[in-house]
This record gives structure tokens, sequence and C-alpha cells, in this order.
């Protein structure tokens, strides 16, 4: 009996079924947004905060460097959560890891509004910005990848990518809340935005965090990690079993999101700082051109996962990542003119042209490997990708723009081979997604 392709019709679902598939993807959706916006708010602090407040010794480029190191340091703490949450999640369960994941990061995000500068306790600040910042990285890395199974294992064939994106959409989510209370405390405490203004949004996750925890105490565990441990077919080292068995597929995943991860990032937080250091625009331009940005974003991540089912996830994705290539140059072109319409255009569609390749994701990574191992597999090749991609890419561009007298052709050229790294990942695993994506 052969397996039905992404587009053949499946049996419909009960009215009960489409309720459970679409609580577990509300869950997931807000649960993603809660983190995302917890670690986006930090990405936009270091652009404009952090380099003043914490590191106020420094010359401005220097500070801003050092501020975007500490944004990076998150992300390479990453890897090493997927792999310490992965396991349990591979053993346990999926509920329980995402439950506290989202608590543990939700803490760090609140703590870090909570701390003093560099004025008031000297270099216990920085450290414990970095400390509260590799924690809430450690967190996150078993996030993502949790949330991505818990929604597509809980969906039909032939729904997985649709319910799969309302995982991803928490990014564009996570983002619009993110940037619009930045946006808002920006324009509420004026003058003192350094002062007490840029608290407010990392405050306000423990209020985000405790409605997220109450949404997903009410899932169902996973019914494929169920049928899993029901017949005791867990391993003991998922880990040792995916590097064994997948390390081809480890390394194409790492590079699908390496890519798509040094485009956005160099959007949503990159850019911001370059526009008000740089080019001298008001930061309410650019937290404004990201709010749009974040819509747009949104509505391509449900729209090319609607159309994933379809067509095919790899399809898809690689009209995604041409895009990525395409728009790498014209994207800096557009912004240094400086004219708030242009780069209002430039970072909008940058945000929904990544939406392409983002969207379908959660489907994309769920496929790539076996339930006895996937969300040990899943996180792995996430959150390393996201590392090389996203950890750093703020810090090498505002270095590229330093060392190169301030031309953003070397970042142009540099994002576009990010974008060439995710294309060759998503040939690599064509079959594989063409084969899984079917059952």
């Amino acid at each position: 009996m052969t397996s039905p392709s992404p587009t053949s019709p499946t049996a419909p679902a009960s009215a009960r079924e489409q309720s459970a598939i679409r609580k577990v993807a509300a869950a997931s959706g807000f649960g993603t947004a809660i983190e995302l916006y917890d670690f986006l708010i930090y990405g936009l602090a270091a652009a404009l905060v952090f380099n003043k407040l914490f590191f106020p010794l420094s010359d401005p480029i220097v500070g801003t460097l050092l501020a975007f190191a500490t944004f990076g340091v998150g992300f390479v703490a990453r890897p090493l959560g997927g792999l310490v949450i992965g396991h349990f999640g591979d053993r346990l369960g999926r509920r329980q890891m995402l439950v506290l994941t989202l608590t543990a990061t939700g803490a760090c995000t609140t703590l870090i509004g909570l701390l003093p500068t560099y004025d008031q306790i000297g270099v216990l600040a920085p450290v414990a910005l970095v400390v509260l910042r590799v924690l809430q990285g450690f967190f996150m890395g078993g996030e993502q990848g949790g949330a991505f199974l818990m929604v597509t294992e809980h969906a039909r064939p032939g729904t997985k990518a649709w319910y799969g994106s309302w995982a991803t959409s928490g990014s564009p989510v996570g983002s619009f809340l993110g940037i619009g209370i930045f946006t808002i405390m920006s324009a509420v405490s004026g003058d003192q935005f350094l002062t007490w203004g840029w608290r407010v949004p990392f405050l306000l996750s423990a209020i985000l965090v405790l409605v997220g925890i109450y949404v997903r105490l009410g899932l169902t565990e996973s019914p494929e990690f169920e049928e899993l441990r029901g017949t005791n077919r867990t391993v003991k080292l998922p880990l040792g079993q995916v590097l064994r068995t997948s390390p081809g597929l480890i390394v194409a995943g790492i590079l699908v999101n390496m890519g798509f991860n040094m485009f956005i990032f160099i959007i949503n937080t990159f850019s911001i700082s370059y526009g008000t250091e740089t080019l001298g625009m008001q930061r309410s331009t650019l937290l404004n051109a990201g709010l749009l940005g974040s819509v747009s974003m949104l509505v391509t991540v449900l729209l090319a996962s609607r159309l994933a089912d379809r067509i095919g996830l790899t399809r898809v994705m690689v009209a995604g990542g041409i895009f990525l290539v395409l728009f790498a140059f014209p994207y800096f072109w557009l912004f240094q003119t400086a004219d708030p319409a242009f780069v209002t255009w430039a970072i909008v569609l940058g945000y929904a042209g990544g939406g392409v390749i983002f969207g379908p994701m959660a489907a994309y990574y769920a496929a790539l490997f076996d339930g006895q191992v996937r969300y040990t597999g899943v996180s792995l090749s996430y959150q390393v990708g996201a590392v090389l991609g996203g950890g750093f890419s703020p810090a090498i561009a505002t270095w590229l723009l330093q060392t190169f007298d301030s031309s953003t052709t070397s970042i142009s050229a540099y994002l576009a081979f990010g974008a060439l790294l995710a294309l060759a990942g998503l040939w690599w695993t064509r079959h594989r997604i063409a084969t899984a994506f079917a059952r």
C-alpha cells in the first residue's frame, strides 16, 4: 500500500480531532511567541540600550559590538539547551519540557528587566547580564524544537505544514509584540527611556509567561510519542543514535536555519543599530517599519505553509531561499537612502520574503528525523544553525561595516552566501522530505 503524497486528500478529521489539534497549535504558537518576544527584546535592547548602560566606557562602535556579543552568547547556549532538553523530551515526553522551557526563559527575561546598570554596580552589571542571557538561551534551545514537534505530531498527513506554521508564526507575532511594546515605551518614556522605559518590555514577560503556562498545562502529550512509549521504543541515548544514523540530515538542517537566521537577524537587530547610529534615522521610524514587517511575515508564513501542504515543502522553501539570495543587495541599496519610505519597504519586503522559507520549517524539521530521536535531532540541527547564522550576525555585520569604511556590500555578500547554504541544505534533503512528508 503506497503512502499518500503531500497533495493527496486525507480522510476528514472529526470535529473533536480538529478542535484538539487547533488547541495544540494555538498553544504552541502562543508559547513560541512569548519565547521569541523574550529573545527579540534582548536584541532590540542590545541595539539601543545595553551599549550605553552596560558598556559605557567604550566608544560607540566598540560598545555596540560588545552589546551584540552578549546577544550572540545567548545563541551559543541554545544548542546545549537543545541537547539536554531534547534528550528528556525524547525520553519523558514533549509536553513537560515545553512547560519547563517557557517558565525558565520568562524568569530570565524578567530578571534582566530588574538588573542594575554599570553606573550602579560596576562590572557586575554586564556579568549578570551575560549570565542571564546564557540561561535564557539555554532554555530557549529546547523550546522551539519541542513546539514544532508537539503540533506536527498531532497533525494529520496533508495538514502538517499548515498547523506547523502556527508554531512558526509565533516568531512574527513575538516580533510584533516586542517591537510594539518597545515603540510604545519609547514614546511614553521619552527622555527617560534609558532610565526606566527599556525595562518595561522585560518585566511584562512575567505576565505573558503565566498565561502561556496556563495554556500549555492543559495540553495532551503528542500521540506519536505516546505510541513510542507504549510500545517501549524510546531510546536511552537519543543523541548517540541520531549522530550515528543521521549525520548528513543534521548538517543539512544546520545549513537551512543558518541561512535564514543570518538574514532575519540582520533585519530585525543590526538594521536598527545601523539606521540610528550610522544613518542618523529616527528610532521610531525603524521600530514602526519592524512592526509592519512582522505583520507581513505572519501573512507569508501562513500562506507559504498552506501552499507547502499542496505542492510540497521543498519547493516552497527553495522559493524563499532564492528570494534571500536575490534581495541581499537591494535590501541595503534601499536602506542606504535613509529615506523612511524606502527603508520601510526594505524591512517589510525582507520580513515577508523570509517568511516563505520560515513558515514550513516546523514540518520540515519534524520530517528530517525518526520519532525516537526527533526532539534531539531537531533541537541540535535547528539551534546550531541559529548560532552560526543568527547568534553573531549582528556583530559580524557591525565589524564588516567598520572594516570596509561603512560600505554595506560585504554585508550583502555575507547574507547571499548564507542563503546559498540554506538552498544547499534543502537540495540535500529533498528526497528525505518528499518521503517522510508523505506519511
